[in-house]
C-alpha cells in the first residue's frame, strides 16, 4: 500500500519493524511490556538537505533500507491507522545488510 506522506528537506518516513512477541525460552511478552522497534524500513525520503552553498546532499538510506533506529527517536505519526516515524537522516544509527 503506497503512503501518501512526502517528508521535507533532511527527513525520512520509516515503518517500525515489530519485535519478536516470543523469546528464547518460549516466554511470550505481553504488549504493554515491549520495548520500542530500534529496526525500521524506510518508507519515503524528503527533498533533501542543502549545504551552505545550496547545492544539494544526497541521501545516505534509499526507499527500502532496513535501519537501525534510536528508542526515542523520531515523531510518531498514524497513517490510515499504522504507525510511522517521521525523522531527520541524521538521526538513523545505521543500515542493516
Amino acid at each position: 500500500m503506497a503512503v501518501n506522506v512526502r517528508p521535507l528537506s533532511d527527513r525520512v518516513l520509516v515503518k517500525p519493524l515489530e519485535a519478536s512477541e516470543v523469546k528464547k525460552g518460549g516466554i511470550i511478552i505481553p504488549d504493554a511490556h515491549k520495548e520500542k522497534p530500534q529496526e525500521g524500513e524506510i518508507v519515503a525520503l524528503g527533498t533533501g538537505k542543502r549545504d551552505e552553498d545550496g547545492k544539494l546532499i544526497a541521501f545516505t538510506v534509499k526507499k527500502g533500507d532496513k535501519v537501525l533506529i534510536s528508542k526515542y527517536g523520531g515523531t510518531e505519526i498514524k497513517i490510515d491507522g499504522e504507525g510511522y516515524l517521521i525523522m531527520r537522516e541524521d538521526d538513523i544509527l545505521g543500515i542493516i545488510g
